[in-house]
């Protein structure tokens, strides 16, 4: 939520009356425009553009210090999760910063009153038509076109005057095509997929009193009740519902539509009955919140995703409240070349909202979505990641899908800076050092990295290595132990980066979830459905350290690379095949197939110190 501030300490309520004389410009930001994409024609003239301007942030490295030291359990300050206002006084600019950039604004005719601000003034907004952005960075925009039929106003190139290249990171849109794919894959069953839920006990009997995960869990069928078995949370009651709650995101016109939820409480948590309509559907940026769906919608699967994702969680975490965050990232019409739509980019747009609200924000954020890091400029990627530690800081832990095409899908596996070389793809926002990436196992005893042939639709878990980002101290000891296991940077020399973070962190079950979407049972797989139930059991995790009054997990990675791990099933066999190769091989410990493997709630409690096991609880403490 941006915020219109009029500058009065800077006297600055209209244009300046004089001309302010125009500085040397240089290039600022340049990026290739990704494979897929072509120009069509120059952008019109008035057609209006959201513009956002990230500026540096004052004091970011000191702001990532408190988090490392709020996530270390060996550090004096874990747990000490920031407020909203300490984490404003880290990153707000300078007020160099901030004088200079608003005399750029005002010397090219930009009102004061039209300029909005987060509230750290980190990121300015303005509404321009293309005619004003062109001159105000020296550029032309032009409408581009996808082979899939979407179409936006970008430029590959853009520059600035030269004194404001220290104080502006980042100008959108400009270069990016950033455009978050859900992950959700619907199996295509020609019996199951039509079943009325009068057959559905022939299918996924009732499940016995204290049953075991054999008895509860098949590959063909993954229920709620499998999963909080498999996953020791099954004989857990919360207790801090006044003071937890969970939250999820649909971008792209997702809906979670609770006449479905309602059904697929009835079949998998019956208690649960009632929750469908319990939850918040918060619409931000013009975000839907639509229950009905039109015939299109219908023939593009509209909801899948928001389905799995709110059925997932209130099926593992009930009755942990629920919020869905709606974000909308285009105009309610049908563009052609001559209207292009309008794309804001919404992670920013949500990122905006939710820094906004007051504390406590949600104690997990489940966030089904990603795209391949190289379609993003790298200083737009570090200005997003950078805004994502705020949250980290704010005690949230941020959980994102690793993707679906193992280290880059099958074909098309090529750099996109000119070389067309042979290379793996990363995904962003994955590949951030400040978020959790999870990734997708199947099968129980033992979980493996989930794979499923071509025949039935290519699925392997994302995993892989950023070229953006560097190692992170955090993990530094645990990637220096897999290269010397697997011989991978040899194997795969040039491939990848072997000095970038590598993603996942940590797993979980993704494949044949059971949803209800347009009344009818549906198998559905991919890591946006281990997110949202990887994010279930942490929201429990966080209602047990809640009600024994211990600080939330926050930003999980530090605490999970240090020693967190030892709470987690590790995932021994297999890969994340993709790019004709097999990929990233599981192994003893971290690997980039699975990360550091799939969650115990339990032993995740244990290590905090807090017994829900019973009397002498099975596991250590670091306490």
């Amino acid at each position: 939520m941006l915020v219109t501030t009029l500058l009065l300490a800077l006297g600055a309520t209209s244009v300046l009356a004089g001309p302010v004389t125009r500085s040397t410009y240089a290039v600022k930001g340049s990026h290739p425009v990704p494979r897929g994409w072509r120009a069509t024609e120059r952008a019109p003239k008035d057609h209006k553009m959201e513009l956002r301007i990230g500026l540096t942030q004052g004091d970011f490295k000191g702001l990532e210090k408190h988090l490392f030291e709020a996530s270390n359990p060996r550090h004096t300050k874990y747990g000490n999760h920031l407020s909203a206002d300490d984490v404003h006084h880290f990153i707000k600019p300078s007020e160099e910063a901030s004088s200079a950039v608003h005399e750029w604004l005002y010397g090219n005719g930009i009102l004061a009153e039209e300029i909005e601000y987060t509230p750290a003034k980190d990121w300015i907004k303005v509404n321009l038509p293309v005619s004003a952005v062109e001159n105000l960075l020296e550029t032309e925009y032009h409408t581009y076109v996808s082979e899939d039929g979407r179409t936006a106003v970008r430029t590959p190139e853009w520059s600035l005057p030269r004194h404001l290249h220290e104080h502006i990171s980042t100008i959108q849109p400009t270069n990016s095509f950033f455009g978050p794919r859900a992950q959700a894959r619907m199996e295509k069953r020609k019996t199951e997929v039509l079943m009325d839920t009068e057959d559905l006990a022939e299918y996924i009997p009732p499940p016995p009193d204290a049953a075991t995960v054999a008895e509860v869990c098949n590959t063909t069928w993954v229920t709620p009740t499998c999963l909080r078995t498999l996953y020791g949370s099954i004989d857990y009651t919360p207790q801090s519902l006044d003071k937890n709650t969970v939250a999820m995101n649909n971008f792209l016109g997702e809906v979670s539509l609770r006449s479905d939820t309602k059904l697929y409480l009835e079949n998998f948590r019956p208690e649960a009955l009632g929750a469908e309509n319990e939850y918040d559907i918060i619409s931000i940026n013009g975000g839907t919140t639509a229950q009905t769906l039109n015939a299109t919608q219908l023939e593009e699967g509209t909801g899948i995703e928001g389905n799995l994702d709110d059925q997932t969680i209130i099926g593992v975490s009930w009755p942990t409240p629920l919020e869905v965050f709606s974000t909308g990232g285009s105009p309610p019409f049908m563009p052609d070349i001559t209207t292009p739509e309008n794309t804001n980019e919404p992670y920013l747009v949500w990122l905006e909202y939710v820094l906004s609200l007051p504390d406590p924000l949600p104690s997990v954020i489940s966030t089904s979505y990603d795209d391949d890091e190289q379609t993003v400029p790298k200083d737009y990627a570090i200005q997003v990641c950078n805004t994502l530690a705020q949250l980290g800081a704010r005690g949230v832990s941020v959980l994102f899908a690793s993707g679906d095409a193992g280290v880059g899908g099958s074909g098309e596996c090529y750099s996109n800076d000119g070389r067309n070389a042979s290379t793996f793809l990363p995904n962003f926002p994955s590949s951030c050092p400040y978020i959790t990436s999870v990734g997708g196992t199947y099968k129980f005893n033992p979980e493996v990295p989930v794979f499923r042939n071509r025949t039935t639709g290519l699925y392997t878990a994302g995993g892989g290595v950023s070229y953006y980002f560097d190692t992170p101290d955090y993990q530094v000891d645990a990637l220096k132990s897999y290269f010397a296991e697997t011989g991978v940077v040899e194997q795969y020399a040039g491939l990848f980066n072997p000095g970038g973070r590598a993603y996942p962190d940590l797993s979980g079950q993704s494949l044949n979830f059971t949803i209800f979407w347009n009344g009818t049972l549906r198998p559905v797989s991919g890591t946006s459905a281990s997110t949202p139930a990887v994010s279930g059991i942490l929201a429990l995790v966080n209602d047990a350290l809640i009600a024994a009054g211990k600080p939330t997990l926050g930003f999980l990675n530090p605490w999970l690379y240090g020693g967190g791990y030892e709470a987690f099933n590790d995932v021994t066999t297999g890969s994340n095949y993709g790019c004709d190769t097999e990929g990233f091989p599981a192994v003893a410990g971290y690997d980039i197939a699975t990360g550091w493997g799939t969650p115990n709630f339990k032993q995740i409690l244990a290590l905090h110190g807090v017994d829900v096991a019973g009397p002498g609880g099975p596991w250590g403490s670091w306490e």
